[in-house]
């Protein structure tokens, strides 16, 4: 019975697995032909499961210099992660000890890294303090050896150079799902050549992302991004913001733009703004290229293309004569003054010119060269329109020109606005004998792996607004600017410099030109050597913080000799002979060529210079003249002021009426330090008359325009308001200040 009821036991049981086996047998079929089970795709499951990937990193593309130094590039930079998975074979073990080490090379706080190694049901976690350190910082985390700590390997964009051509350049941050793309600058207007594009490598793997041994990997290659070379020059760039940052730092301006670039073939090889930023820290105040996107009034810098437009035309005669100081329009309440209100008497227009006389530029317009004649020369140096420059965000000045006021004053610089770039354009046909060339800061853009050139700039002629003659002509005249003329400061030991200074004023929000000492900008742009430029620089300097003597010009002077002189030098442009130097110097168009007194008795050659009409003033104790001012060869015209300095010592004399010029060549001659405030003629002087002096001494000198026969109500001496239209005339030029 017993085995009776065995057998019948072990035959359910055999039917049991006969049926199991066949039910398991018919689902292994049916999942192996549906590849699914309770409607889960069996295959992409397993993909999800085991099928890993990594990223292979792509490089955004490099830019360059045009010596090929790196000025932008992604480096590698890692983020620290911790395991929390307890199951992993190297986790995090001590979330307090692991913090307290954490915390001090991260510099962040040690609760909130306790709370975040602490969590629960999370494999691994990144530390937000830890995203792209820098390989230094790396080193320093895998020193203190704690256990669960990695990293993941990535890439930053770095800038080598700081803030460098910041705005030039730009930056770069989180574009579209958090991938790095430019923000602003070349970074920015450039992105579709730059932008990398990563790649992937797909295998098999472990639970622990560990490769499956004899696993074939799938990978799709990165795509670097192209690599960009600039025009811009790192060393004169460099000249460049370290004479801005001495600016900034001791007047505090509002705002400094300087540009650098050759003449010859309109490359940028510098260009600078402040307030400047780091791009690798993005402290930016400024987001405003203002080389490009900053339109203002230009002052006395305009009037080079007026005179370059007025000799082209052969309307310019730089030996007649006119009467400076003031001059009356038809119909216009108020008249055009200079500066010096009194003016200089009756002068040519060569010293018109040297001293910025808004009367001759006005006259030239006015009288000789017609209103419609000088809107084509305004369009022909293509100051009513963009250059094109390959920068974003180029904007356009505005040429106000429907009035009799406004075409006068454009004429010399007020009323309309034009930007840096565009004046650095024109300039261009000044030192590139009449043609125009197009600024540019792109030399070429290169594929980084196959070498192919996928975008190559030439240098490109814009125009020839003026002949090669011409171009000759203004260069000599304003190399007279910075000789004897405003332009004094801009003169630079062994270069011929060309040269325009320019003082704007500045509208305010009521509509009125903000008034006091230092409240314009003060520009200048200078070409070097004259005969044959090789350097093109503007700078121009708004609202210095200066005080009373100091001139608002000292700063545009500082940076505009310390970047011409330094970058010259680096471009091997060797000095020019002195003999040179003083030919081109004492080359006039005007007046009598002065005579070498040296060695004569001060008595007789104080009766010779009087009987030709000349004011003479000797120092010394002695008889014998032993220097002179002006020099042998110079030209000088009747009523101007002769100082012959004999042996023996000398004592200051009374500088009351005495002009700008005569105490710069009483400051040379006795190797004085002067500071010259006012505009006009001496009124005070911190030495008293009589007073020994020696070299080096500091000569302080006031000057002040002539009283007006009729009432004047003006806020500043070097402010006038226009009626008629009721326009503001800017009363170019302020006074400057040598060392």
């Amino acid at each position: 019975m017993k085995l009776k009821r065995k057998n019948v036991g072990a035959g359910i049981l055999m039917v049991l697995f006969t049926v199991l086996f066949f039910v398991l047998t018919s689902k292994f079929f049916v999942v192996a032909s549906s590849q699914s089970a309770e409607g889960v795709d069996l295959i992409e499951y397993g993909k999800r499961k085991w099928m890993k990937s990594d990223v292979l990193d792509a490089k955004r593309g490099t830019m360059f210099d045009r010596n090929g130094e790196v000025v932008a590039q992604d480096i590698p930079s890692y983020s620290v992660i911790a395991i929390l998975d307890k199951n992993y074979p190297n986790h995090i073990k001590d979330p307090e000890e692991a913090a307290e080490k954490l915390a001090n090379v991260l510099d962040t706080d040690k609760e909130n890294l306790v709370e975040l190694l602490s969590k629960e049901g999370r494999f691994q976690i990144e530390i937000p303090s830890g995203r792209k350190v820098s390989y230094r910082k790396k080193e320093q985390i895998e020193d203190l050896k704690i256990p669960g700590i990695d990293f993941l390997r990535e890439s930053r964009r770095y800038y080598p150079n700081q803030t460098f051509a910041s705005h030039v350049i730009g930056y770069t941050g989180n574009g579209e799902k958090g991938v790095q793309a430019g923000l602003m600058g070349l970074e920015k207007s450039l992105n579709k050549y730059l932008q990398e594009k990563d790649g992937k490598i797909t295998f098999l793997g472990d639970a622990f992302s560990r490769a499956i041994p004899a696993n074939k990997e799938s990978i799709e290659k990165p795509k670097h991004g192209q690599d960009v070379y600039l025009t811009i020059d790192e060393k004169i760039q460099l000249y460049l913001d370290e004479a801005m940052q001495e600016a900034a730092k001791e007047y505090e301006p509002e705002k400094i733009t300087g540009i650098v670039a050759d003449p010859k073939t309109g490359r940028i090889l510098a260009m600078s703004n402040y307030p400047a930023f780091n791009p690798n820290q993005k402290d930016i105040e400024n987001y405003t290229n203002f080389a490009v996107s900053y339109p203002f009034e230009p002052g006395s810098t305009m009037k080079i293309f007026t005179l370059a437009a007025a000799i082209e035309e052969g309307k310019y005669n730089g030996n007649e004569q006119f009467q400076s100081g003031s001059y009356k329009l038809p119909n216009i309440g108020r008249p055009i003054y200079d500066h010096n209100r009194k003016g200089w008497g009756t002068i040519t227009y060569n010293e018109g010119v040297q001293n910025s006389s808004n009367v001759a530029f006005s006259k030239l317009v006015r009288e000789k060269l017609g209103y419609e004649k000088f809107r084509s020369y305004i369009s022909k140096f293509g100051l009513d329109q963009k250059t094109n420059i390959d920068l974003p965000n180029e904007k356009n000045g505005s040429i106000l020109y429907n009035y009799e006021i406004e075409k006068v004053t454009t004429a010399f610089g007020q009323g309309s606005t034009i930007t840096p770039i565009q004046q650095i354009q024109a300039a261009t046909a000044i030192a590139n004998g009449g043609k125009m060339m197009q600024p540019y800061v792109i030399d070429k853009i290169m594929n980084p792996e196959t070498k192919k050139v996928v975008l190559d700039n030439e240098p490109k002629v814009k125009g020839k607004p003026i002949s090669e003659g011409t171009s000759k002509q203004v260069r000599d005249i304003l190399e007279t600017v910075v000789t004897e003329g405003t332009g004094k400061p801009y003169m630079i030991d062994g270069y011929s410099v060309a040269g325009k200074t320019g003082t704007a004023q500045i509208p305010g929000k009521d509509g009125k030109y903000i008034s006091g000492w230092g409240e314009n900008v003060f520009s200048f742009i200078g070409m070097a050597p004259k005969d044959d430029p090789k350097l093109l620089v503007y700078v121009a300097v708004e609202r210095p913080k200066v005080e009373f003597p100091e001139m608002g010009s000292t700063p545009t002077a500082n940076i505009f000799t310390s970047v011409m002189k330094s970058s010259l030098q680096y471009l091997n442009i060797q000095p020019e002979a002195k003999e040179k130097l003083n030919k081109s110097k004492a080359k006039k168009t005007y007046g009598k060529e002065l005579d070498n007194y040296t060695g004569q008795s001060a008595k007789e050659a104080k009766s010779e210079l009087e009987k030709l009409g000349m004011h003479v003033s000797v120092i010394g104790s002695g008889d014998e003249v032993i220097k002179q001012e002006p020099y042998e060869g110079a030209y000088v015209i009747k009523g101007e002021r002769v100082i012959l300095r004999t042996s023996g010592d000398a004592k200051m004399p009374d500088l009351t009426n005495w002009s700008y010029m005569d105490i710069l060549r009483l400051s040379k001659l006795l190797g004085l330090k002067e500071t010259i405030t006012g505009s006009g003629f001496a009124v005070k002087q911190n030495v008293k008359a009589g007073s020994p002096v020696k070299a080096g001494d500091y000569l302080v000198v006031q000057l002040e325009a002539p009283k007006e026969t009729e009432p004047v109500s003006e806020e500043n001496s070097e402010e006038t308001e226009q009626n008629g239209e009721g326009t503001e005339q800017n009363s170019e030029e302020e006074t400057i200040v040598t060392d």
